[in-house]
């Protein structure tokens, strides 16, 4: 590695993803950043570990964003090609972050690698991970503490310090490595100690089961790709299939969800005519037909928004609750759009060079008002966070209206395997969070039902057709984390900063 170090950070960075989902390689993750920390290090000046810190975090997010190339193959206003480097692109920004945590851990280093390094390397990543899920609407995908999500018990500690601190918690676990290998115990001692403590601390208390009226959860995937939606029949054979999957009226109240999207004929009233592709009262009514006298349906669609001119000037990606009685209960309006996705930054700009929204449409969505729920009979509150929305840690629930679970219907089919492992653990890692059961509806999976503790209850595979009914899990207290938010990553920022240079003082 000497030799090559340059090199050698990229290697590592690639290497190092594979300890996120679906291998969940954890240990190897591990070691490449023990050995990435080590080379920073080294590093003979701050060009040096600027390019270091930068080429590890480029092969990391192009690995681990893989997922992306395959989204570009649903919309022919963008060239197919640019999805093959799009991942790529992301990366020359993404890699800025893990730059910026190096060069300022290989600035505030000593000659010798000792316990204040890693400490410091560990408060500048908590620093630059946040910085990364925020600025510019943020990007906070496979935080670095998803690694634990095959470690549970360690995975369960961001119930009370949240994602981005447990990040600071990893690389402590990977400089405590290179420490033990240099035969100073001290540091690796504390963190088997500060392990411990989180994954006691977060043990998971026996539920009690749940009464057999108990309101049920009934999650719906009904396996159409997206490949299928520039067919005529794709509105029409889908409501079909989502339908037949939603069961039969038992005893307990239920609550269906349907997927992101799932929904392709618009279910309001009041529009012109010629927006509606069948009668939205109809449409309804066989939404509303599986039904029992108190189940609800979830499901995603679309609302338009109109000018003083009565022309569509945005749409919403939605979801909307619907009764038995085929009446719409409440809607909710996706907040957090995705760049490229939903809309087009820029767009005189980038539209005159053929760039495109990935998502086809003529015109951009508009965003919600932000984390919101709907009070619903025999369910309580429902929280909702729309496919994108659940990556962002500390911003999924409304403050003061803490809902009974959150409901995150996406559409993963755009995600390719990978991507739909990752936003899987996201979801769970939310759950911890939080103390809030998480349920998924995908129309190609990976749809789940998950615990207030980050476990998943059931679950659909990719690619398959079927339905998982189960009573709703219940919430846990609410967590530390729930109470503070990313207020902890901050103090255990300044805790671990505080504590580098205090063993600085003392060695002196």
């Amino acid at each position: 590695m000497t030799q090559r170090p340059a090199l050698f950070s990229f290697l590592l960075g690639g290497i190092a993803a594979v300890g996120f989902a679906p291998l969940g390689w954890w240990p190897v993750t591990l070691g490449c950043l023990a050995a990435w920390m080590w080379l920073v290090h080294q590093a003979p000046n701050r060009r040096a570990a600027l390019w270091r810190g930068w080429l590890f975090g480029f092969a990391h997010f192009a690995i681990g964003n893989n997922w992306i190339a395959k989204a570009f193959t649903f919309q022919d206003a963008m060239p197919h090609a640019l999805g093959s480097v799009a991942p790529a692109l992301l990366s020359l920004y993404l890699a800025i972050f893990p730059m910026a945590a190096a060069t300022v851990a290989w600035k505030l280093r000593r000659p010798v690698l000792d316990a204040s390094y890693v400490l410091i390397f560990a408060t500048a990543w908590i620093a630059t991970e946040y910085l990364r899920g925020t600025l510019l609407t943020g990007y906070p995908w496979n935080p670095l503490s998803e690694i634990w999500l095959p470690l549970i018990g360690v995975a369960r500690g961001a119930q009370w310090i949240g994602t981005y601190a447990l990040s600071g918690v990893t690389l402590l676990v990977a400089g405590a490595l290179l420490l033990a290998l240099r035969r100073d115990w001290r540091l690796p001692a504390a963190v088997v100690a500060l392990l411990a403590i989180l994954t006691l601390g977060s043990l998971a208390p026996a539920i009690a089961p749940s009464a057999p009226n108990a309101p049920r959860v009934r999650v719906v995937q009904p396996n159409a790709a997206d490949e299928q939606r520039p067919r005529d029949d794709y509105a029409e054979t889908n409501l079909q299939a989502l339908v037949r999957l939603s069961g039969k009226p038992g005893p307990a109240p239920r609550l269906i969800v349907w997927p992101e999207g799932a929904l392709r004929y618009l279910p309001e009233d009041g529009y012109p005519f010629q927006y509606y592709a069948d009668d939205p009262a109809f449409v309804r009514r066989r939404i509303a037909a599986p039904l029992g006298p108190r189940d609800v349906v979830l499901t995603g669609g679309n609302a338009l928004r109109f000018d003083a001119a009565g022309k569509v000037r945005s749409a919403t990606n939605s979801i909307f609750a619907i009764d038995a009685n085929a009446r719409i209960l409440g809607r909710y309006d996706k907040a957090h759009l995705v760049p490229f996705g939903e809309y087009l930054p820029a767009r005189p700009l980038l539209s005159a060079i053929g760039l495109s929204r990935l998502v086809p449409g003529e015109f951009d969505f508009a965003p919600g008002y932000g984390a919101d729920g709907l009070d619903l009979p025999a369910f309580g509150r429902v929280g909702f966070q729309l496919c994108y929305e659940i990556i962002f840690s500390g911003e999924v629930v409304q403050s003061g209206h803490r809902p009974a679970f959150l409901f995150q219907p996406s559409n993963d089919s755009w995600y390719g395997y990978w991507g739909q492992a990752e936003h899987l653990a996201q979801a769970r890692m939310r759950a911890i969070e939080e103390g809030l059961p998480v349920i998924r509806a995908t129309p190609t999976g990976i749809s789940a039902i998950i615990d207030a503790q980050g476990r998943i209850v059931a679950s659909i595979p990719a690619d398959t057709a079927g339905a998982i009914e189960r009573p709703i899990p219940p919430a846990a207290r609410p967590t530390l984390f729930a109470r503070m938010g990313n207020a902890m990553a901050v103090l255990i920022g300044i805790i671990l900063a505080l504590a580098a240079f205090a063993l600085r003082r003392l060695a002196r």
